[in-house]
């Protein structure tokens, strides 16, 4: 209730700081400071603005602090030998990246490009350490966080490891329709965050393998694909079934 009356205040208001507030609230590592922490960390942040295609951090530079997305898309990525994008992450509104900078000062080790119009607030490095000097609780959720994406990155592995192709599919499906989707009658509209060839890139398939696997699991009436940039699922324990 409390998150939904501010939302609603901030439309009202339209302010920068409101807007920060409600970015605040939606990042795991804030979620449980008291107020006056909170507002604290209202209080630091700046505001940057990205067009779509434009690079957010390039690999080997350095970031100016934490990362938080207050609207938009962005995926982090690498360039593999073969100069071939390896999709790393994917991150939406509320997530947050270069928590690994803050704690350890070194080169950013992937990529960062907004794939829409993206806004993202930046808390600078020196006003975040002292934060933690004054609520140390925030290292242990951002640990926690740490810890959550090795696992997400050991499962990538995994699946791209063991996995047939078409089991690939069903899992990005199924990560798509968690992150992306919203319930209707009849099934789970998913707005793709990628493009075919985004998706190829990030679970190591060939982009004909994503076209061909969507359109048998159209045919069979387990999805319906609506155009370019949305998906239909209809049967959603048809690809856990798949997929497991």
């Amino acid at each position: 209730m409390k998150n939904t009356t501010q939302s609603m205040n901030c439309q009202r208001k339209n302010c920068n700081k409101c807007q920060h507030n409600i970015c605040t609230y939606r990042v795991p590592i804030f979620s449980d400071l008291e107020p006056d922490e909170m507002m604290k960390i209202i209080e630091l942040i700046v505001s940057r603005k990205y067009a779509r295609g434009e690079m957010i951090v390039m690999e080997g530079n350095q970031l100016e602090g934490l990362y938080i997305i207050h609207s938009g898309r962005v995926k982090a990525f690498r360039y593999t030998q073969e100069a071939k994008e390896q999709i790393l992450y994917l991150f939406a509104e509320g997530d947050f990246f270069g928590e690994k900078n803050l704690l350890r000062k070194q080169p950013v080790t992937y990529h960062a490009e907004a794939l829409e119009e993206t806004q993202i607030c930046v808390i600078p490095h020196r006003s975040f350490h002292e934060l933690l000097k004054e609520a140390p609780s925030i290292s242990y959720k951002i640990m926690d966080q740490l810890c959550i994406r090795i696992d997400h990155l050991e499962t990538l592995i995994q699946n791209m490891g063991t996995r047939d192709m078409e089991a690939r599919i069903s899992a990005i499906l199924i990560e798509f329709a968690k992150k992306y989707g919203s319930k209707q009658n009849d099934g789970i509209l998913v707005s793709m965050p990628l493009s075919r060839e985004g998706i190829a890139n990030y679970i190591g398939v060939t982009r004909e393998t994503i076209s061909r696997k969507l359109s048998r699991l159209q045919d069979d009436g387990i999805i319906e694909q609506v155009g370019n940039k949305k998906i239909k699922i209809y049967d959603l324990k048809a690809l856990e079934q798949e997929y497991l």
